[in-house]
This record gives structure tokens, C-alpha cells and sequence, in this order.
């Protein structure tokens, strides 16, 4: 195989075959879509447009195709995912974040900004470009651009509708409009929700927020209340009672012994 063609791994499974030739890969089996679903693939082969010229939002199989890259002009890479692999280090400059559960804006930002400064145009991605790089993208946004968190997701959205962002995700973004701006806004504080015109709004899945729900408190040391202790005294008549056998009982007892009254002698015998 030659060299141009191991540097241009599948998008889909990652192996080497010459998938657009409909070519069967050799170790998972995968063969390339034809006929419409393959004009559909090449389409979203191209990672979307944020800032013409200089950023560009995508997943890992777009930062898989490196002729396609090559072709937009972009020659830096951020990759958002410690787990994904850099595959072109001789072709691209790549940055990687290493935390993969907070998001090191910061670090992330301070890549772009030096990027921008270059005049270098850059591709940020994570797994499949609807999470981690798109809380990138909005961050850099809300810090050179000065725009605040919606304004910066909604700037992002129309540009790639895929994206969906994590409750996680969208709190740590609130928290960093918090640290640039002071405070975040309370207006929206879950994930906001867009209506474009002639399009139906997105929630992404998530509830709306609803009022708070009134909730009873209950009241102690209430000298009002009842005790069960304080209520009258119970009028029971006193009950006379007898131990052992009373004298009607005694007197029973002797007639059925004695019948006649009479004492009944001893035998002196």
C-alpha cells in the first residue's frame, strides 16, 4: 500500500482499505456506502465552519481525513479527547486537553488565541463533535468575542445543529461565564432553547424549568396545639374488688357441703 493511502485511514472503522473505492476492509469487514448514502458521507466529512478563515468545529472522523483538511487549509489541530489519537503528528499541530472529565478552557483557549495570532487555521474536535469540542468553541467565543453564554451557544448551533451538550457540560460552561463576567445569566439557568424561523425549537432532551413548588413547613412550639395529656380526667366509678372467694360464694359452698345445716359429728372411733 502505498504512503498516501496509509495516511488516509477509514473514517468510519479506522482501518486502511481503499474505502472509496468500495474496497472491504480486510479486518472488520467494512465496506463504504454506496449510491445516496455515500453522496450523505461526504458531505459530513467536512467539519463545520465557526469563523471563516481560522476555527472549524468537527469529530474525530473528520480529523481522521487528512486530504480534507489539507483541503480547507487548516494545519492545527485541538483534540478535546485524551483517548482519541493524534494519527497525522508529521502533517498537523496538534494540542490535547488531558482531563477527560472537566474541561480545561483555559488552556484550550490560550491554543486558539495563539493560533488566531499565527493566522492558523485550526480544527477543534472531540469523539463526535456534539459535546466537549463544541463547550471549547463557546468558551473561546464567550472570551474573545465578549459575548455571553447564550449568545455564544445559539452562534454555534446555526452553524452545526448536531450539537448537544451534557447537563455537565453546560454547568462548567455557566460556571466560565461566571469567572469571565462576574456572574452568569439567571435568565437561563438550564440549557437554553432556540426557535429559528421556519425551524422547530431544540431542547436537546432536557426538561424545561418550571416555578419552585410551594412546600408546606411545618410549626413547632405552637402553645396552641392540643396535648393529648391535657384533656379532663376520665369520671370512672371506683370498682370494689375482692380477693379469694367473696361471702356468697363462702355460703354456697357450705350448703352444698351441709344440706341439713346441722354439724355433722366425728367418728370418735
Amino acid at each position: 500500500m502505498r504512503k498516501r493511502e496509509r495516511e488516509n485511514p477509514c473514517g468510519v472503522c479506522g482501518h486502511y482499505h481503499k474505502y472509496e473505492e468500495g474496497e472491504v476492509c480486510g479486518i472488520c469487514g467494512h465496506r463504504a456506502p454506496v449510491s445516496s448514502d455515500k453522496t450523505s458521507l461526504q458531505v459530513s466529512a467536512f467539519p463545520s465552519v465557526i469563523l471563516p478563515d481560522f476555527l472549524y468545529l468537527g469529530s474525530y472522523d473528520n480529523a481522521s481525513r487528512s486530504e480534507l483538511l489539507k483541503t480547507q487549509g487548516i494545519a492545527r489541530v485541538l483534540n478535546t479527547v485524551p483517548a482519541c489519537q493524534n494519527l497525522y503528528k508529521n502533517s498537523f499541530t496538534y494540542h490535547c486537553l488531558q482531563d477527560d472529565k472537566i474541561l480545561q478552557f483555559d488552556d484550550a483557549i490560550q491554543f486558539l488565541e495563539q493560533c488566531e495570532r499565527d493566522k492558523a487555521r485550526v480544527l477543534v474536535h472531540c469523539m463526535s463533535g456534539k459535546n466537549r469540542s463544541p463547550a471549547i468553541v463557546i468558551a473561546y467565543l464567550m472570551k474573545s468575542k465578549g459575548w455571553r453564554l447564550p449568545q455564544s451557544y445559539q452562534w454555534v448551533k446555526e452553524r452545526r445543529s448536531s450539537v448537544e451538550l451534557s447537563q455537565a457540560v453546560y454547568q462548567q460552561l455557566q460556571e466560565y461565564e461566571q469567572k469571565l463576567f462576574g456572574s452568569s445569566d439567571s435568565s437561563i439557568p438550564a440549557l437554553p432553547t432556540f426557535s429559528f424561523t421556519g425551524a422547530p425549537s431544540f431542547n436537546f432532551g432536557f426538561p424545561k424549568a418550571i416555578g419552585p413548588v410551594p412546600v408546606s413547613v411545618p410549626v413547632f412550639n405552637n402553645l396552641g396545639a392540643t396535648s393529648i395529656f391535657a384533656g379532663p380526667p376520665l369520671q370512672v366509678p371506683p370498682q370494689e374488688f375482692t380477693f379469694g372467694a367473696d361471702q356468697t360464694q363462702k355460703s354456697i359452698c357450705e350448703s352444698l357441703a351441709n344440706p341439713s345445716g346441722s354439724d355433722i359429728p366425728m367418728d370418735s372411733a
